[in-house]
């Protein structure tokens, strides 16, 4: 046998060369990369050789830390690719997707979880809150493209603005959680007014103004005149990687909602100099980094399937599983789109692709590591099955209906990715 460290270098190095190739192939098909990546780690964790638990009981601390990063990387990259500028009536989709359709998605999750799968009135409101938003990292197929590419439709910038906003409005749920859970153990008493005043006024608002002062400085120092002082002059996309963890990192130190402040920083770095090519690179770089990292939690995922994830799904789990994946996200979306003057193809793919991921495992393992809940094992395998119900759903079909979508639209999605590939070429020749 070879020696173990040798051996992580090849599968390693395997994982990363299908991870920059697969797109390529996957492109025209219905498949998926996180599909992939689950199925591999499925394979991987099966062998007999590989002892390591990668459930997310076993390391909880990890698992948090690890999700958290990968959201904070792809919160800035769906922001930096928006071409769109903020504005109030402009942005009318994604206000209600998150003001209506979210809203009443998390009126039903908790609604199911409380009467029909028993999870306490502390537990449901956690799964919905979990469960709630559209996950930045695995919706990359649905969303806007890269800076300045004018791939930005109604439906595919809807669905990466609600991915990037939506943090805002899930992790107050989250925290209302975890007080219902501290009062219920007996380890807290009044927390309404804390609650209302901190975890929704102050993290929420100050989330958005720091988020978007760190934009605000990094616009400046890196499209600042003359142009030869700036940091775009470095050329070097590490500059994003700084923005996203000063940018969280501040706002997590003052007590905001970190998330927010990402994804804000990311629209108002890009408001700085809108067409400057050097979002381009940065995008780019903070793009590889996100399949990269979201390649390791999914691969550690498909190992957690077939490790027992699982195992604690009742029969009513998963009927409640398929509820909340076929029927509630995509009619809370229907109800959020009343009024709304489109196309009906374009209300359709908003309220379907409502994808869960990533995110999703963050909020659950922050909220059972904040907080003593009732059945976290069954939190788990309940959020694991909808995560992989979303994955294999939302992967197999997001490829045909956006290809129909797009020659709805008059067109040619076979010339985009043509284009994109000439375009990545050239990228590739001048570096």
């Amino acid at each position: 046998m070879p020696d173990p460290y040798i051996l992580i270098l090849f599968v390693v190095g395997s994982l990363i060369a299908l991870v920059a190739w697969l797109p390529l192939v996957f492109r025209r098909a219905p498949l998926s990369l996180p599909i992939v990546c689950v199925a591999l780690g499925a394979g991987i964790f099966s062998l007999p050789q590989v002892t390591i638990d990668p459930t997310p009981q076993a390391y909880p601390d990890i698992t948090e830390r690890l999700t958290e990063f990968v959201v904070i990387i792809a919160l800035m990259g769906a922001g930096l690719k928006i071409d769109r500028v903020f504005n109030l009536k402009r942005w009318g989709v994604t206000w209600r997707l998150l003001g209506i359709t979210m809203m009443i998605s998390i009126a039903a999750i908790a609604g199911l979880g409380y009467g029909l799968l028993g999870l306490g009135l502390a537990g449901a409101i956690l799964l919905a809150g979990t469960l709630a938003p559209t996950d930045p990292v695995l919706a990359s197929d649905i969303q806007v493209g890269a800076p300045q590419e004018g791939k930005e439709d109604e439906v595919r910038f809807g669905l990466t603005s609600e991915a990037g906003l939506n943090d805002g409005l899930a992790f107050p749920f989250v925290h209302l959680a975890i007080a219902l859970a501290l009062v219920a153990a007996g380890q807290k008493t009044d927390w309404f007014v804390e609650w209302f005043t901190v975890n929704v006024l102050w993290e929420t608002g100050a989330g958005l103004v720091i988020g978007w002062a760190m934009g605000w400085l990094f616009g400046r120092l890196t499209f600042m005149e003359p142009s030869d002082t700036g940091l775009a002059a470095t050329r070097d996309g590490f500059i994003v990687l700084a923005a996203t963890f000063i940018s969280y990192s501040v706002t997590e130190m003052l007590h905001a909602y970190g998330f927010l402040a990402v994804f804000v920083t990311a629209l108002a770095f890009r408001h700085a100099d809108r067409d400057h090519e050097f979002h381009v690179q940065m995008h780019d770089f903070i793009e590889q980094i996100e399949r990269m990292a979201m390649m390791v939690v999914l691969v550690l995922f498909g190992g957690a399937l077939v490790s027992g994830l699982l195992a604690p799904l009742r029969p009513i789990d998963v009927l409640a599983a398929v509820i909340i994946v076929l029927v509630v996200r995509p009619v809370a979306g229907l109800i959020g789109f009343i009024g709304w003057q489109a196309p009906m193809r374009e209300k359709l793919i908003m309220a379907f692709f409502g994808i869960r991921g990533v995110g999703s495992f963050y909020y659950l393992a922050y909220g059972l590591n904040a907080a003593p809940f009732a059945g976290g094992d069954r939190l788990w395998a309940l959020v694991g099955l909808i995560c992989l119900m979303s994955i294999l759903l939302h992967g197999i079909t997001v490829t045909p209906v956006m290809r129909w979508f797009d020659r709805s639209q008059g067109r040619d999605p076979d010339a985009d990715a043509d284009t994109d590939q000439a375009t990545n070429s050239g990228r590739g020749a001048s570096a």
